[in-house]
């Protein structure tokens, strides 16, 4: 028999010397399982371990690549010291623990709480491990909410790092006091501003004197920050400008909770309306004046261009310089030049390395989309080869594949249960076995017939979604039928047939700007 353990440990652990040392409670887990392994007899497999992870993260690497080898049928047994270090959800436990590993052939032991799928008998122990652990995420989640929104309505900072500018307070917790090194640099972004120079002129004054961004900034005085691993990600943007001359931190407010979580089961987070947002004034020292401040309010509401309520630019957030991949800003022409709309990189002029800078005219972009997609009618519609050139992503080919297996394999047990329960039946009949043998036995087998109807179910309808998907090749072809010929785009079509363009710097010596469309259909 293969063993294959697995050890998890969700607290941030003090001490690793190293981040990629082991904690010793992972240390110590190891530890107990080889143990257990050897007292067995078992074959250690491999050993698969998540430091730094909560029993609620679906993204654990380790977990996900346990997930595939067991699928794969490479070992027999998996062993963890609880069942809530293989996971806190009592819908992962249905799914893998009752589910899926039966039916690959896998065995679940954990040593601690005596979880065991060798043993039906404590079935029942191991759904109530399940549902007391799931207990445990949703109230933990609840206590700490209600706790950071009590002290978000009492002013209290409660994010991991202060905002550029300031420091929290070694003195008293939740705290800011302001950090006088960038400070200084937040009041000259505030007085440039006020004496009329541009966002995208004070970062490029600022990364020309090698001043380092907010996210730089913090990782030079050793803050455990992490550094987004993008090209240029040191430089001063125009965006990180726009955000400071409007944030009512440096006016002594306490701003928080613009974003906040979609579920406890998920660490992703949605922007919240102001109106949810929690503002407590005079919280801290303020770094800029209220004259300053409502000079440069007044200052970005006068630049602010006119629009149309409920207009936006033809291709708003979707055309991306080809060089830094930042989202390409809109600008107009002088009246007297023609007025025309360009769309330019955004890190074009923040300074001499940032970019080389991508510029178009929103006309010959336009244009150029329009000759693309006439294009891929000319080639798929008329010589009627859209089929034959559109294939299936892989990874729905081989979730399709794997699913199919899974489903064949629920319907083979399931079939042979639904033959057991006939076969009881006759041997009642019979008189091989008595009626009360033959209600207990036919009960068990009838739970788990219907359990497995339930699992196929699933299945099946998993499978209608990447059928779905797949059926997306014809759903293209209508697309382009029912778009070619265009003479103008607009923006609905836009977003209905775009998902983003790349747009190159122009071709030396010609008027030629390379695209690249990358279509959403």
């Amino acid at each position: 028999m293969k063993a294959a353990i697995y050890c998890r440990l969700s607290e941030e652990d003090r001490n690793k010397q190293f981040e990629t040392d082991d904690s010793n409670s992972i240390q110590n887990q190891k530890a107990m399982l080889l143990q257990y392994v050897m007292e067995q007899g078992w074959e250690l497999y491999n050993i698969y371990s998540d430091d730094d992870y909560t029993g609620s993260d679906r993204r654990r690497p380790e977990f996900n690549r346990l997930l595939k080898d067991a699928q794969q049928r490479r070992f027999d047994i998996i062993l963890c010291k609880t069942q809530s270090r293989f996971t806190r959800e009592l819908e992962l436990v249905e799914k893998y623990i009752h589910g899926l590993f039966p039916i690959w052939g896998i065995r679940f032991i954990s040593i601690v709480d005596h979880a065991d799928t060798a043993n039906r008998g404590n079935k029942k122990s191991r759904q109530i491990n399940g549902l007391v652990n799931e207990w445990y995420l949703e109230d933990m989640s609840e206590n700490i909410r209600s706790v950071l929104t009590n002290r978000r309505k009492n002013g209290f900072h409660i994010g991991a790092f202060a905002l550029y500018g300031y420091k929290k307070d070694p003195g008293q917790k939740g705290h800011l006091i302001i950090d006088e090194e960038a400070a200084a640099v937040v009041r000259e972004v505030f007085t440039l501003f006020s004496q009329g120079y541009g966002k995208t002129a004070i970062a490029r004054m600022l990364n020309d004197r090698g001043i380092p961004n907010p996210t730089e900034y913090k990782r030079l005085h050793g803050l455990r920050y992490q550094q987004p691993k993008t090209k240029n990600s040191t430089f001063w943007k125009y965006f990180a400008i726009s955000n400071m001359l409007t944030n009512e931190m440096y006016l002594g407010n306490m701003v928080q909770g613009k974003y906040g979580s979609v579920s406890y089961k998920t660490k992703q987070n949605k922007l919240r309306p102001k109106s949810e947002w929690y503002i407590v004034e005079g919280t801290h020292e303020p770094i800029i004046d209220r004259a300053l401040w409502d000079q440069v309010q007044a200052l970005i509401a006068q630049k602010a261009k006119p629009f149309d309520v409920g207009t936006i630019g033809l291709f708003a957030g979707k055309a991306r310089c080809a060089n830094c991949g930042c989202t390409m800003r809109s600008s107009k022409s002088a009246p007297q030049r023609g007025g025309r709309h360009y769309l330019k990189c955004s890190n074009r002029h923040v300074a001499k390395d940032v970019c080389i800078g991508s510029f178009i005219s929103v006309d010959k972009l336009e244009r150029m989309v329009i000759d693309e997609m006439n294009k891929l009618a000319a080639e798929y519609l008329d010589q009627d080869e859209l089929e034959q050139n559109i294939e299936c992503p892989d990874n729905l080919q081989e979730q399709k594949k794997s699913l199919l297996s899974d489903i064949a394999v629920y319907e083979k047990k399931a079939a042979e249960f639904s033959k057991g329960i006939r076969e009881l039946y006759m041997d009642k009949v019979k008189g091989f076995i008595s009626e009360s043998d033959y209600v207990e036995l036919s009960k068990d087998f009838t739970t788990e017939r219907d359990r497995l109807e339930r699992v196929i179910a699933d299945g099946e309808k998993q499978l209608a979604e990447i059928e779905e998907k797949q059926a997306a090749g014809d759903h293209r072809r209508q697309m382009i039928e029912q778009y070619s010929n265009l003479e103008h785009l607009n923006r609905e079509i836009v977003e209905i047939l775009i998902d983003y363009i790349s747009v190159g710097r122009r071709i030396p010596g010609t008027r030629d700007v390379p695209i690249e469309i990358h279509w959403a259909f």
